[in-house]
């Protein structure tokens, strides 16, 4: 049987993750998410990743949690929880670039997991659809903390109340993704702009940027500053702009050291 989760590393140091239930719509499932969320740790540990790109097989990127897990948990069932004491939104811990090629329908526990991407790409006929509602459902995994924070609260409260369907052109131009790309397009742009991120930036510079915007939520705009001054005297960050300024005058891409294996300070939000 193939794997419900592919990996295929590309050109750059760009790894894609595709979900691969194509017969079911990509429908999550706990051993799905579990797969998933190790080879983002798998990644985020690897030197040769530089970046990921997340998609689905076939014409969907996730259509929402499989209907026989639905079945079960409506019935009484308890949710299982990810392995190794994962959250939904493990997604949201992983320290380098994450992009979604969102390449189909995209409901539920899927909007979930694109929302945890850093940048958004859609194809022009995919829809995001949150349908929590209209499952007897509250916002779920974060999807409340999440959607205003990128659209604003009145357009987050209208689409999550409603959960109707929102197309590629209206999710662009409130700012919900980044780019719109035709249909047969969508995963070589999307490679495209995540290979010119990972060979250009600092990995170190990334994550710590990825980490800023993040906290930067709950500190003061004093506060955001003076982090942002403390990161000039850590050695990472001296030797990558050294670096940096050398490629530039040298017109050439920069040579920047991977990114480090993550310690056990990087699950802890407040300690960076």
């Amino acid at each position: 049987m193939p794997s419900d989760v592919l990996t295929e590393l590309h050109a750059g140091g760009v790894l894609v993750i595709t979900l691969n239930r194509p017969d079911r719509l990509n429908a999550w499932t706990y051993d799905l998410g579990d797969r998933y969320f190790e080879e983002l740790d798998r990644a985020d540990d690897d030197p040769d990743v530089r970046a990921v790109v997340v998609t689905g097989a076939g014409r969907a990127f996730c259509a929402g949690m499989d209907v026989d897990t639905l079945r079960e948990v409506s019935a009484g069932g308890r949710p299982r929880v990810p392995a190794a004491g994962r959250r939904m939104t493990h997604a949201q811990q992983f320290r380098k670039p994450l992009v979604a090629a969102i390449n189909g329908a995209c409901v539920g526990f899927g909007l979930v997991q694109v929302l945890a991407c850093d940048i958004r790409f859609i194809s022009e006929s995919a829809y995001l659809l949150p349908a929590f509602t209209q499952r007897g459902l509250n916002a779920e995994y974060g999807a409340s903390w999440l959607l205003p924070r990128m659209i604003g609260q009145t357009r987050a409260a209208e689409w999550l109340f409603s959960g109707r369907r929102m197309g590629a052109v209206e999710a662009e131009r409130i700012g919900l993704v980044n780019y719109v790309a035709s249909d047969d397009a969508l995963l070589a742009e999307c490679l495209g702009y995540t290979r010119t991120l990972a060979e250009t930036s600092s990995p170190v510079a990334l994550a710590d940027t990825k980490a800023q915007i993040s906290q930067d939520w709950l500190r003061s705009r004093v506060e955001a500053e003076d982090h942002a001054k403390s990161f000039s005297t850590m050695p990472a960050h001296r030797v990558d702009f050294a670096e940096g300024v050398r490629s530039f005058v040298e017109r050439r891409l920069p040579a920047f050291a991977p990114l480090p294996p993550r310690t056990s300070s990087d699950d802890d939000p407040n300690a960076r």
